[in-house]
Parts: structure tokens; sequence; C-alpha cells
């Protein structure tokens, strides 16, 4: 293990936006837990999809898009408080 110093350009938390030696742009830290949520998120979408509901499948994406859209939302409004341009 290697210990290092980071940038945090927000407060802690689940989603951290961090940016670590050497790398030109943030990064956002998502703690195992919040990772597993994700994933399973994802993998609801998944099965709707197999079992044909596409109704189940459209809203569980939709919510898995909001998370995402926040996540997101949160990373750039880091970037614009301390003047980092987006990498995208």
């Amino acid at each position: 293990m290697e210990r290092i110093e980071v940038e945090l350009l927000t407060d802690g938390g689940n989603d951290a936006v961090v940016r670590m030696p050497g790398r030109r742009f943030p990064g956002v830290l998502v703690q195992g837990d919040s990772l597993h949520v994700l994933r399973s998120d994802v993998s609801d979408v998944v099965e709707a999809c197999e079992r044909g509901d596409l109704d189940e499948a459209r809203e569980s994406a939709g919510l898995l898009l909001a998370d995402l859209d926040a996540l997101l939302a949160r990373y750039e409004a880091a970037l614009s408080e301390h003047g980092i341009p987006r990498p995208y």
C-alpha cells in the first residue's frame, strides 16, 4: 500500500471529487457500497430487459440515469468552483 496526498475538491462522503497526483483532471471516488448499489441498479435493468419487461427496465434505467446525473452535476460543480475545465 502506498500513502499519497490528493486534492479534495468537495467534502468527503460517498462521492468525493478528488485529483490524484500527476493527473490533470479530478475523478470521483465512489465508495465500495455505493459501487455495489450502482452495479445492482444496472443488473435490474438487464434482468428486466431479459424478461421483456420494458416498463420496469425503463423505470430502473431512469432511476439509474438520475443518480448518474446527480453525480455528474456534483463533479461539474466542483470543477467550476475550482476553475478547472471539463475533460469533455
